[in-house]
């Protein structure tokens, strides 16, 4: 489930389905000035139990906490996450083309949940459909060439492409787009097929789909992943040519192709030299078991749930040597700014970053890290520049 919250418009609400499919939206008003709390909560849990909703994402935007307070104070049918996710450039995607392409008969508000809640499911596909500038990449990214930042770009979502592969019942077109072999068109019949059809339960399912090709699937087969398909090597970079090598070598150890995966005791019996044929090489043989050793997409650790301090809505409720939890928004030369749950992110000067000399921010934080922060000085008179100094010291 997605949320875009707001206050006069209320939050626009959209349900997902486990391909990233939108199959329910509707509006409801918790907040001032329409204030229908009751219907809300009851809308809410309506929806979360009619479609079999695990987890929330709500943007960060206008009415962001309130929005979250209202959601997790709710009992529902089942347990529900509730995550915060960025919600940059999801207004810029609403009203593209390529939104229009998507989702011609909704209009802006569902485009924008519809995002917000994809992020959370899969960051890369729905990232890849925005233009860097509205995402904010770097504090001197309007600064350089924009050919050349783009041209960076795009080869760092290849790069990605090419260590995790791309999860094949989720993958938004554009992403598809940036697999060997696969062109705009294809990309499209792809997610057109999987719309049609329901998730793909193996990666020889691709070959049902409209042009594509021996030629075409050989190139994209092994970085489409399945998870929990037919045949657990759907799920790794091994390429289905490769199966018949995997699938001796469990039965060679007397075990099956899961049981093979799963152990790594296993693998370190294999002998490699009796699997070299005249079209199998020592390399290519390494590079199956390293794929044996990470199967899965995704390299990051388990999500974690994030919250900020409940008591802390405006920079008013703020005081001198508060300790609170944050998200680093951003990363500049002279330190990080953080955001705390306020309107106002806090800035963390390079020098209050660690107790020890550093002269790179980078050394110490990255974009989106959950941080303890406590707070150094309140300027409630300014209006321009930074009001709030923080800092990551520890005492």
């Amino acid at each position: 489930m997605g949320i875009n919250p707001g206050f006069r418009t209320g939050c626009k609400v959209v349900c997902l389905d486990a391909q990233g499919n939108l199959v329910h939206n509707e509006n409801i008003y918790p907040h001032p000035p329409v204030d229908k709390k009751t219907e809300a909560a009851s809308k809410l849990r309506k929806m979360i139990e009619a479609y079999k909703i695990e987890a929330i994402a709500i943007g960060n935007g206008t009415a962001s906490r309130e929005t979250e307070n209202f959601v997790t104070h709710q009992q529902f049918d089942r347990p529900v996450q509730v995550f915060v996710v960025s919600e940059q450039g999801a207004s810029i995607y609403s009203a593209s083309k390529t939104a229009r392409d998507e989702f011609p008969d909704y209009d802006v508000t569902v485009r924008g949940a519809v995002s917000i809640a994809r992020r959370l499911m899969d960051p890369l596909a729905e990232l890849v459909k925005i233009d860097p500038k509205p995402i904010g990449v770097g504090q001197y990214q309007h600064d350089v060439d924009q050919t050349k930042l783009k041209k960076s770009l795009d080869q760092t979502v290849e790069n990605c492409v090419n260590q995790v592969g791309v999860n094949l019942n989720t993958a938004s077109s554009h992403l598809l787009t940036y697999i060997s072999g696969l062109g705009p068109q294809l990309a499209q019949n792809i997610v057109a097929y999987r719309a049609a059809n329901g998730a793909f339960a193996s990666r020889k399912e691709l070959m049902k789909v409209p042009r594509m090709g021996a030629k075409a699937f050989e190139q994209c087969a092994g970085f489409l992943r399945i998870a929990r398909g037919e045949n657990p090597l759907d799920n790794t970079a091994v390429h289905p040519e490769s199966y018949g090598i995997v699938q001796q070598m469990a039965k060679d150890l007397s075990c099956t192709v899961p049981q093979l995966i799963a152990d790594k005791s296993l693998r370190t019996r294999i002998e490699m030299e009796k699997y070299i044929t005249p079209t199998v090489g020592l390399p290519t043989l390494k590079d199956i078991l390293q794929e044996l050793d990470k199967p899965g997409r995704d390299p990051r650790d388990t999500i974690q749930v994030f919250e900020f301090d409940r008591n802390v809505r405006t920079i008013n409720d703020l005081r001198e040597g508060m300790t609170l939890p944050g998200i680093v928004s951003n990363i500049t030369n002279f330190g990080a700014f953080v955001d705390i749950g306020i309107k106002e992110n806090g800035l963390v000067h390079l020098s209050q970053l660690a107790n020890r000399f550093i002269t790179d921010p980078t050394e110490v934080v990255s974009i989106h890290q959950h941080v303890t922060v406590k707070v150094l000085s309140i300027d409630l008179e300014r209006k321009r520049r930074q009001r709030l100094q923080l800092t990551m010291k520890e005492e």
